[in-house]
């Protein structure tokens, strides 16, 4: 025969397992994939780009090159 605590016992453990699935999370749904626009370059910037591949320039003086080669192109008359 079970006692009035076995009994209380038992009842808790069940319920343990009852309300524990209602508090149990659903997983977030995953997020979309971004999609990136393609970059369009102009033709100065492609223009001053193989150039500095030419002259094997790479950081920050590849950098600096483009910029004032940049610059050039646009200040020339089209």
């Amino acid at each position: 025969m079970m006692t009035l605590s076995s009994r209380a016992v038992a009842t808790a453990f069940a319920s343990l397992f009852l309300v524990g699935s209602a508090f149990a999370q659903t997983p977030a749904p995953a997020p979309a994939a971004k999609t990136k626009a393609p970059v369009v370059h102009s033709a100065a910037s492609l223009e001053c780009s193989k150039e500095a591949d030419a002259k094997g320039l790479h950081g920050k003086e590849r950098k600096k090159f483009r910029s004032e080669c940049k610059k050039g192109a646009a200040d020339k008359p089209k």
